[in-house]
């Protein structure tokens, strides 16, 4: 989901990130602010004052936006769920959940947990500011972050999977029906809904006169489209892959090469001759590396005849070998952070077989076609 995150500091045990999106948005509020609203309700100040509210003001939205995900996060790890960490981007925040919550109702409790500390919030800054009489400087950004808190809790609850109204819609419909799946896809068809609607009238207003405002109507709107769908086809692959291990799903008994084949063997005896790009080097029983096209593509095909594999075989790392009783969904976790797109699957170092991703993608195909979900009951 996100760029290039830097952690900033640990908080009640989970990494607190910044994805370099989130200075964008943060200059953004720092400008508005400092040349629009600011002056407007405090006239008189200087330009260098103007900026220094509005970065106290942006660093106050910060706060109320990593309090929002921890509320999310704590509930959570109360329920039995891991954290991945707490992570601020163009678009707000994420708590990223390691594991899909176990019930409707720990599921409506994580969700509702940011929006209530988001009202709660509101609620404080509003105080502050009717204790200060909204002047000055202070009761200013007391009041910009009472109306931002209350703003955010609202536009939350929208029930547009994946936002927190979603995911409490995801949790009546899954507790109405036991199908977790099946409610998911209900909310993320709400998702979409949402958006597309925010998507028509930010360009309605962008047409007619709105300008900036009109756009990001149609940024947010196509933001909670894509997350929408997204989220619904992660939980298509885990409930696909649920319950499998790698020795099911794996091509055993590949075809393989010894080191002193020359690149030309290679190509013929093995690669076009099984249709197969990629292949394991095994000596006496044991895998000691692995070859593909992409490598031997590096040596002139002038040189193949006389070329040996031992001179161009990528040797094995631990992120390469996987072993049969892992979980495919561990497995697709590793080849989708890896540079392969194939994995080797053995016991030790003796061979079993080989993973791919077209492996994995083809079992989650044939489950869908055959429809055969793995509902979870609720709570």
């Amino acid at each position: 989901m996100f760029g290039h995150s830097v952690k900033l500091f640990d908080l009640f045990g989970f990494e607190i990130k910044v994805d370099a999106s989130w200075l964008l948005i943060a200059a953004l509020i720092v400008w508005s602010l400092a040349s629009g609203y600011l002056p407007q309700v405090l006239p008189g100040l200087g330009q260098g004052a103007y900026l220094a509210v509005a970065v106290i003001a942006m660093l106050g939205l910060f706060g109320s936006l990593i309090l929002h995900e921890l509320a999310h996060s704590l509930v959570a790890r109360r329920h039995g769920l891991g954290i991945g960490g707490i992570t601020l981007f163009l678009f707000g925040g994420v708590a990223e959940l390691v594991d899909e919550p176990r019930s409707a109702t720990s599921e409506f409790w994580i969700a509702i947990a940011g929006p209530a500390m988001s009202l709660l919030l509101a609620g404080l800054f509003g105080l502050a500011t009717m204790a200060t009489h909204a002047a000055g400087i202070v009761g200013t950004i007391f009041a910009y972050l009472a109306s931002i808190n209350l703003i955010l809790a609202v536009f939350n609850l929208l029930p547009a999977f994946p936002l927190d109204g979603g995911r409490v819609l995801r949790a009546w419909l899954w507790r109405r029906s036991g199908d977790m799946l099946e409610a998911t896809r209900k909310a993320s068809g709400a998702g979409t809904v949402l958006a597309l609607g925010l998507m028509a009238l930010g360009l309605f207003s962008a047409l007619s006169g709105g300008g900036i405002s009109g756009m990001w109507l149609v940024l947010i709107g196509f933001f909670v489209l894509n997350a929408s769908r997204a989220a619904y086809q992660r939980l298509l692959v885990q409930d696909g892959l649920r319950g499998r291990r790698v020795a099911e799903l794996m091509t055993p008994d590949p075809w393989t090469v010894t080191s002193d084949m020359t690149l030309a063997e290679v190509a013929d005896r093995v690669m076009l001759a099984h249709a197969v790009s990629f292949a394991p080097v095994v000596e006496q029983g044991l895998v000691i590396g692995q070859i593909d096209a992409s490598r031997m593509r590096e040596v002139p095909r002038e040189h193949w005849a006389t070329a040996r594999v031992a001179d161009v075989m990528a040797p094995l790392t631990d992120a390469d070998l996987i072993a049969p009783r892992m979980t495919a969904e561990e497995a697709l976790h590793r080849l989708s952070e890896g540079p392969h797109r194939k994995l080797i699957v053995a016991e030790g170092r003796r061979l079993r077989g080989i993973l791919s991703l077209r492996d994995l993608m083809g079992h989650i195909a044939v489950v869908q076609a055959l429809g055969r979900g793995a509902p979870r009951r609720p709570e």
